[in-house]
């Protein structure tokens, strides 16, 4: 997992993951170093992957206050328990709804929460956290926050993309891709990601973007999306397009078996 300082005190543990038909999606975590130290969503559980190994590369785990768990998807949590082990003054930030899903697997040690709403702020020693729902997403339990302090948004799955490449997916700033790559991927993600966008009040749904508006993020760091600094007004935009559009659909059991038939001897591979 490469490992890209965006800011002194911001590093993106960046990964992807490719989905045929689709593209090379990003895959980040983040290290806030905050004076009590934030580790952002953890990474992919994968079993070629070790998270804590790269968030050391960062800081000694053993620092870390705060695991902020933007939501318990399976692209959120894969070195989740690890770290916790690692660090045993950490408090995971989530849901209530989060905690509940996460029961289904493996359930998150009670004492070792801090349940954090949309609205409400976590205060991390020298800067102010505060949770806000981001315009899109996958997951119910999604809370993405605002740094007060940097003036960065951590937007979780909103604002996501794929990309042609892992070499992109990985990029360091988001300008390596071309604008009109970016807004088709950035509409291609909401309706992948989000397909219950096709049937939202328009009015209510650009509505939801009002906190991004007002808090006119410098940098939005996405778990699905390079780091892009300098274009929120932009990409704001290019989601509130997303309005109505209709959702992705995915290949069925005929195109599986194409696909299958390809990997056979003979088939052409």
């Amino acid at each position: 997992m490469p490992v890209h300082k965006v800011r002194p005190d911001i590093s993106v543990l960046s990964d992807s993951l490719e989905v045929p038909g689709i593209g090379h999606i990003p895959v980040n975590a983040f290290v806030l170093l905050a004076s009590q130290p934030v580790v952002i969503d953890t990474g992919l559980g994968l079993p070629d992957r070790n998270f804590l190994e790269t968030v050391g590369s960062v800081l000694d785990p053993a620092d870390v206050r705060w695991i902020w768990l933007t939501h318990p998807d399976r692209d959120h949590t894969g070195g989740i328990f690890d770290l916790l082990a690692a660090a045993p003054k950490a408090r995971v930030v989530t849901t209530f709804v989060a905690v509940g899903i996460m029961s289904c697997e493996r359930p998150l040690p009670l004492d070792r929460l801090y349940l954090l709403n949309p609205g409400q702020a976590l205060d991390v020693g020298d800067r102010t956290l505060t949770g806000f729902r981001p315009p899109l997403f996958d997951n119910p339990a999604t809370v993405g926050f605002f740094d007060d302090r940097s003036g960065v948004c951590f937007s979780s799955d909103c604002f996501g993309g794929p990309m042609p490449s892992a070499e992109l997916a990985q990029a360091e700033d988001v300008g390596a891709v071309g604008v009109e790559d970016l807004r088709a991927a950035q509409l291609l993600w909401a309706t992948v990601d989000s397909p219950w966008v096709q049937n939202v009040d328009v009015q209510k749904f650009l509505g939801s973007f009002q906190p991004l508006r007002d808090r006119e993020p410098e940098l939005i760091l996405s778990t699905h999306l390079p780091p892009a600094p300098g274009i929120a007004g932009p990409m704001i935009d290019t989601l509130g397009s997303a309005a109505g559009a209709a959702p992705f659909v995915g290949p069925d059991q005929a195109a599986l078996e194409q696909m299958l038939a390809g990997f056979e001897p003979g088939g052409g591979h």
